[in-house]
């Protein structure tokens, strides 16, 4: 079983604060966006989040605070939702993570993600769009959550390239044109440019 993790824990300072995720695209915030193109894929949902976790009472959704302290990044997101699963979810054996703020994330994420992990021999797969790739759209196994806790508090790790080298991490690919599926906002300038492609690729 896996769950999906929506990381909406930033502090959107290029934006001039505020969530990112309620940035609305073609008429739709970026959140519901990416619920609606997780709900299919994921046994269930859950929102990590810092702050009044109630401003995402809409979702009716489970939100998770970082347990480690001081913004400590994606990662401290990610044992949240690692910790969430193994006490919630006890089927649950993989957590898929996306980012609050990209709105076309593709419909095979979680597939993918298994495939190429599965082929490779991997404990971990993250996605590439392009040449470039995204650390953060990962997927994680919720055995390791003792592991990555120990890596955040003990040794004060923040970059997640460096904890996913020492368990092995494989790559799933996919095109950057005509729309890069891990497009994400982050200025308002991104956010005209997401509300361009939407309306040219509404499938996307």
């Amino acid at each position: 079983m896996t769950l999906g993790l929506v990381l909406a824990g930033g502090l959107a300072r290029r934006m001039g604060g505020g969530d990112k995720a309620r940035i609305r695209i073609d008429g739709a915030t970026i959140l519901d966006r990416v619920l609606r193109r997780l709900a299919p894929q994921c046994a269930n949902i859950i929102i990590n989040a810092n702050g009044d976790t109630a401003r995402f009472a809409d979702t009716r959704l489970p939100v998770v605070a970082d347990s480690v302290p001081g913004f400590a990044g994606p990662l401290a997101g990610i044992l949240a939702g690692l910790d969430w699963a193994a006490a919630n979810e006890p089927g649950a054996s993989w957590l898929v993570s996306v980012p609050g703020d990209c709105p076309f994330l593709p419909k095979d994420l979680v597939t993918r993600l298994q495939d190429v992990r599965i082929a490779s021999g991997a404990a971990l797969a993250c996605a590439r769009s392009g040449e470039q790739t995204h650390p953060v759209v990962g997927l994680w196994a919720v055995a390791l959550r003792d592991d990555l806790r120990r890596a955040l508090v003990d040794e004060d790790m923040r970059k997640i390239d460096l904890w996913t080298a020492r368990h092995g991490v494989a790559t799933a690919a996919w095109p950057a044109t005509p729309i890069d599926p891990f497009f994400n906002v982050n200025t308002p300038d991104d956010a005209a440019r997401a509300e361009e492609l939407a309306r040219r690729y509404p499938q996307a």
